[in-house]
């Protein structure tokens, strides 16, 4: 029996994603942290919610956002990429330097953090965007409030931010002291196919298996001379997974749901320029080995790369069209029907998306249920259907190349230090963002 008088608030009857399994259990939650999980039917709480027959997870991290604030509102703002997060399940996100300006100095980071203490619906931290310039004060950036590493552009992509000379990319991680994390593509290559981006099913063409290969190839190479951790965003080919796999001491790695859920040609064909991102959506080949990497334990984490821009923008003739598309709202719906699908467990989804990202990135509060951290908590219904559509994305671009999607298994409720953000649908409350704390690497 419980003795305590009372709780702040009692998720009751749920199936709880503990670190060790899932488990029928009760999660009591005091002053926005876990005080209690196990058996409380007998406790007082102000608050009761019944989770019987839900999941009870903890909140999602998303790792890789452009929120394209400063300088792109157009496109998105902190306040509508957070709103989208919330809506979508997701507690803590990582935001993208390849803003205008870009996050390249401590007065760009510091108006971000500001901004977003004032508008995010989720706890955050930014990356710095790693250049010629600032290439030997990069620690001294991540030391900064609200900084959670270091960006790497080793091939161009949206924005002007790119580290394409070695020397360069090894003072980069000689300067670093947080885990760099790298949009790895060979721009010497890039440059050398752009005359075969014709047309929008060339894109995985132009930006083809060998530029990401000899990319992340050249990047380990440099990492175990530097004797510095990387993170490998987005992998997208068969051909790299080897040799993240033959390097598992010295990198990380993450793939997109897009990825794992598109599959060209057809995503071309149904979506046109919708389906550009960098890298490319790729074909079923490339698909297969990342679910492959999924199973196997290789991917550490998923990231939605939601990187918005306006359908005016999209429909610029390829390839003057823009790479990227919204993802944050629908990281977890589309994860949670493979799990339907059974194509992954949700226990190996939870790591993937909770334990993962606070293990590697040394979120000390973040990312497990366990009694004394955070009560950043994701609710979801396994059993609910639904119809994924462009109208309901909260992102100020409107659009989701999932639009018409029935998936099963959706977020009916989103907890941020123990205050529901979002509740079957709708925003709760206020933005109530904090900067979270990532850990320093030895």
């Amino acid at each position: 029996m419980d003795l305590r008088v009372s709780y702040d608030l009692l998720i009751h009857g749920g199936t709880v994603a503990l670190p060790s399994g899932l488990t029928r259990a009760d999660v009591a939650i005091t002053d926005g942290r876990i005080e209690a999980i196990g058996d409380l039917s007998t406790a007082a709480a102000a608050e009761k919610v019944n989770a019987r027959n839900l999941h009870v997870l903890p909140g999602i991290i998303d790792s890789q956002c452009h929120f394209r604030e400063p300088g792109l509102t157009h496109k998105e703002d902190l306040g509508s990429g957070s709103a989208s997060a919330a809506l979508g399940g997701v507690t803590t996100f990582f935001e993208m330097p390849n803003t205008q300006p870009s996050t390249t100095t401590a007065e760009a980071l510091a108006w971000k953090v500001r901004r977003a203490k004032e508008t995010s619906w989720a706890d955050f931290a930014f990356y710095a965007g790693a250049c010629t310039e600032n290439a030997d004060s990069l620690g001294e950036l991540e030391s900064l409030e609200g900084c959670c590493g270091v960006k790497v552009f080793l091939g161009s992509s949206t924005g002007s931010l790119l580290v394409d000379d070695p020397a360069v990319l090894a003072r980069v991680l000689r300067s670093s002291r947080k885990r760099v994390a790298c949009h790895s593509e060979l721009e010497a290559r890039l440059q050398e196919r752009k005359p075969l981006a014709q047309k929008v099913h060339d894109h995985p063409v132009w930006r083809d298996e060998e530029c990401a290969v000899a990319s992340t190839r050249a990047l380990l190479e440099q990492a175990r001379a530097a004797g510095r951790k990387v993170h490998v965003l987005h992998v997208t080919t068969a051909g790299e997974l080897p040799l993240l796999a033959a390097a598992r001491d010295l990198a990380t790695c993450e793939v997109t749901p897009q990825h794992l859920t598109l599959e060209a040609p057809d995503c071309y064909d149904r979506l046109g320029t919708l389906a550009q991102m960098n890298p490319p959506i790729r074909d079923g080949r490339h698909r297969a080995a990342l679910w492959e990497a999924i199973r196997s334990g290789l991917i550490d984490v998923l990231g939605s790369d939601h990187a918005p821009h306006t359908r005016e923008e999209k429909a610029k003739p390829y390839p003057q069209s823009p790479s990227g598309m919204p993802g944050v709202q629908t990281l977890l719906p589309l994860m949670l029907d493979h799990v339907h699908h059974g194509r992954l467990s949700l226990e190996r989804l939870v790591d993937l998306t909770a334990h993962g990202p606070a293990r590697i990135f040394g979120l000390g509060q973040k990312g497990r249920l366990e009694v004394g951290r955070d009560a950043d908590v994701t609710l979801v219904d396994l059993k609910r259907e639904h119809v994924i559509t462009s109208a309901e994305q909260r992102t100020k671009v409107g659009w989701t190349p999932f639009d018409g999607l029935k998936v099963t298994g959706f977020p009916i409720g989103t907890l941020l230090r123990g205050k529901f953000v979002m509740r079957e649908g709708v925003l709760q409350g206020k933005p109530g963002g904090r900067p979270v704390q990532v850990g320093a690497l030895g």
